[in-house]
């Protein structure tokens, strides 16, 4: 049984990346987890200390929470009404991203999906601050859904890569699900500086090949070219469906997440985005 967490703010961004879940897994046993984080606007030093005018705010805010994710829910089984899914609501007064932390533990969550919670109209910014911590900090794969984004099978996916990678230590579960419920094709983009390949990396390159099996996937060299560039170009020229990438500290990914230039950036999402954890540990 596959466990699905999706953050809510009961907003249209919100419902459609629910809804993109939903299509998503359709044929697949899951439980969809729908959550709602709240701080009042209130919220002060004296509502920790119970202050008169403070009490009986917190189960306010809760009652509201349940009440829209009960309503969220409602919509879901009247338009989808599909016998293999399942949904738990979620409300907690949390932080979005502590939450969503914590619940990737305690419930073994398998895939986080949500929004992009990004600026309206703002497309120079990739991601929202709460899209971005929830990537940085979740121990489980990230499906962030862009605004207004029509469901289509990702029946090609994008997967740039450096090959800095060690894959045997990186969980591609995700991605391999994913590509072998709705028969994808996967490109695995390199883009290099005209030098070969190191040893270590002609390695991880092999061991990425050896773990995809009998997925099809091919293997795309770029030269000459920005990164941001080479995954534009592509994503256009081979209507790629998701984009999937590693998120390591050596990585483009992270540098993206922490450089002040994120601001100023052409790269944005239009497509969805599944970020895989890179578990160094293992």
């Amino acid at each position: 049984m596959k466990k699905v967490l999706i953050p809510t703010d009961f907003s249209a961004n919100a419902y459609n990346a629910i809804s993109y879940a939903l299509k998503l897994y359709k044929n697949e046993e899951t439980t969809f987890y729908l959550m709602n984080t709240y701080t009042p606007a209130v919220y002060q030093s004296e509502y920790l200390l119970f202050s008169p005018g403070q009490i009986g705010l917190g189960d306010i805010y809760q009652e509201n929470s349940e009440k829209k994710l009960n309503e969220v829910k409602r919509c879901i089984l009247e338009e989808f009404n599909n016998p293999k899914h399942t949904f738990i609501i979620h409300s907690a007064f949390n932080t979005l991203v502590y939450e969503v932390v914590e619940t990737v533990e305690n419930e073994k969550i398998d895939v986080v999906v949500m929004g992009t919670q990004g600026a309206t109209g703002a497309k120079e910014i990739l991601l929202g601050t709460n899209t971005v911590h929830v990537i940085k900090q979740a121990k489980c794969p990230v499906l962030v859904v862009p605004p207004k984004y029509s469901f289509v099978a990702p029946k090609e996916i994008l997967f740039p890569t450096d090959y800095e990678i060690d894959y045997k230590k990186t969980p591609l579960d995700q991605l391999t699900n994913i590509a072998k419920i709705h028969e994808s094709n996967i490109d695995i983009l390199h883009v290099s500086s005209g030098n070969e390949l190191t040893n270590d990396q002609l390695e991880n390159k092999s061991k990425l090949g050896e773990l995809l099996g009998e997925i099809p996937h091919r293997f795309h060299d770029v030269t000459d070219q920005e990164i941001i560039t080479a995954i534009n170009n592509f994503q256009t020229d081979q209507k790629i469906n998701l984009l999937t990438m590693v998120r390591n500290k050596h990585t483009f990914l992270e540098r993206l997440f922490i450089e002040p230039i994120i601001k100023k950036i052409s790269f944005h999402v239009t497509i969805p985005f599944l970020v895989l954890p890179h578990n160094s540990k293992v």
